[in-house]
């Protein structure tokens, strides 16, 4: 079938004369353009330049301008290699490849505003945080523009750059790094840390209100925003969170980060006492070595300052327990990882053999019939295998601690390539953003406009009042361990209470992942 032509983001048409909005900020005045009466700011920069004697190092807050900047394109992407996996519906949502816009480059802490224009008030602050793991991604990229979010909701919605992978998780402390080096293990998050600090002391001037932040976050954003509701350094600069498809990351121990550390150097041909000349060594080399070491393998890792516990750690969970929080998945998360089509019945239960062992006949029992082919079959299974059970585990942990928390499943099926890949990974991005013309969403289909008017209606409400709004909003129950009340976000979008519970209740006895080693 004819496929939808990709998304891209409003713009303003050449032959129209510019409309600027310049505000004033903490660190200087800025321009950007006005385009369907919501004001772009794009590229602000919010932190100093991390490359050179910068790197590994905690960010420092931009110095102050003189004069105007004009903030009319992205900033620079940070460095980054291109992700592994690669399919068709990869290649659409921008998962095999670095984002082009401004570049790579270590002057990379820049963010993006979108703001309504109109009357002054105090709006609700969506923050966006992009996913890719903590490897790669981008906030530039058009699948994060808020300019739709913010006209149809009067919200202003702002998407962050962040340190990835080895740059902005590099172990030093257990090689006798200096103070100047404390948190290197962490610096992607500090970034964000700092991003928000910049945000709580300028948003006003953009319309935002500083005490209704609204953190969100897919797939390796909805990791970062679990990390942030564990990070100490966190606590106050956002007071609501949306996890989607990103539950309860594990971070690694001093030890093993460490030793990644140490293997990389060897990789660059370096002994343990030369990590200082990691700062000197070109930034391409750096990524390929990287790589060569584990292009995934570099993520935070636990240490006695900044990042002393596992996100769900009861600790942890004290910690943020007064943040109402959104957790959700799609049915198909997992169908992103592999393109497998073809997959028969009889390959599916090789599949299951290989991955579960002596469980394989329960799972292929407990699945059977449930998609229209085996390749969605796979996807279900390994979704709530990888996904789901993750998400339940959070949802449960934070609702015991007393977090407010409500948890849906994303059911609709993408009508692009005639629906193969189900509800697959990241379609509600679009959604939560106001954007029924993406093509993750089959391109403004009827169904698409209405169930994106309500998807994005609720996380419009939740970052005004902290409850979701919308029409399903009121009757949405919050989660809790007894009733498992879950939103099945379809065409018919209904409240269930533990949906697939039998599914859902023999993933659950499988153990969580432990610290990574």
């Amino acid at each position: 079938m004819d496929q939808p032509v990709p998304y891209q983001p409003p713009v303003i048409p050449a032959f129209y004369p510019a409309v600027f909005a310049d505000v004033e900020t903490t660190t200087g005045r800025i321009r950007g353009l006005v385009n369907q009466g919501i004001g772009v700011f794009r590229g602000i920069p919010y932190g100093e330049p991390v490359g050179g004697a910068a790197r590994f190092r905690a960010p420092v807050a931009r110095a102050a301008w003189s004069g105007r900047r004009d903030c009319f394109a992205p900033g620079q992407v940070a460095p980054q290699v291109p992700t592994p996996i690669s399919n068709a519906y990869a290649r659409l949502i921008q998962f095999d490849r670095a984002p082009a816009d401004g570049g790579l480059g270590e002057d990379c802490l820049t963010l993006n505003v979108y703001a309504p224009q109109g009357p002054a008030r105090p709006r609700p602050v969506l923050v966006v945080i992009h996913g890719g793991g903590f490897a790669i991604g981008s906030g530039n990229a058009p699948m994060y523009d808020g300019t739709m979010m913010a006209l149809t909701h009067d919200v202003v919605v702002v998407a962050i750059n962040h340190r990835l992978n080895v740059f902005g998780y590099l172990a030093l402390e257990a090689l006798g790094a200096d103070e100047r080096h404390a948190g290197s293990n962490v610096a992607g998050l500090l970034d964000l840390v700092l991003g928000l600090g910049w945000l709580r002391d300028n948003v006003a001037a953009f319309g935002g209100d500083p005490d209704r932040v609204t953190v969100m976050g897919q797939s390796g954003g909805g990791w970062k925003i679990s990390a942030l509701l564990a990070l100490p350094a966190a606590q106050g600069l956002f007071h609501r969170a949306v996890v989607q498809s990103g539950s309860w990351p594990v971070f690694t121990d001093a030890d093993s980060a460490g030793a990644l550390t140490v293997a990389l150097l060897a990789e660059l041909g370096l002994g343990a006492a030369d990590w200082p000349r990691l700062a000197e060594i070109d930034m391409g080399l750096l990524l390929a070595a990287s790589v060569k070491v584990g292009a995934l393998a570099f993520m935070p890792s636990l240490d006695d300052q900044v990042m002393p516990w596992q996100p769900d750690d009861p600790r942890a969970l004290a910690l943020s327990a007064h943040v109402p929080t959104i957790i959700s998945t799609t049915r198909e998360d997992a169908g992103l990882f592999f393109d497998t089509f073809d997959l028969t019945d009889e390959g599916l239960d090789s599949v299951l053999a290989t991955r579960f062992g002596a469980d394989a006949g329960a799972i292929a029992a407990l699945y059977r019939g449930a998609a229209p082919t085996a390749y969605l079959t796979q996807a279900r299974i390994i979704t709530d295998w990888g996904f789901r059970r993750l998400a339940l585990a959070q949802a449960d942990a934070r609702a015991g601690a007393g977090a407010p928390t409500w948890l849906y499943r994303w059911d609709w099926t993408c009508p692009a390539w005639d629906g193969r890949y189900g509800a697959a990974h990241a379609m509600d991005v679009s959604a939560s953003l106001a954007r029924p013309d993406d093509l993750l969403l089959g391109g403004a289909s009827g169904a698409a406009v209405r169930i994106v008017a309500e998807h994005s209606a609720m996380i419009a409400g939740f970052a005004a009042d902290g409850v979701p709004g919308g029409p399903h909003g009121a009757g949405w129950t919050r989660y809790d361990a007894q009733c498992r009340a879950c939103l099945l976000v379809s065409e018919a979008t209904r409240l269930a209470h533990d949906p697939d519970g039998e599914r859902r209740a023999f993933w659950m006895r499988y153990p969580l992942p432990a610290t990574v080693a």
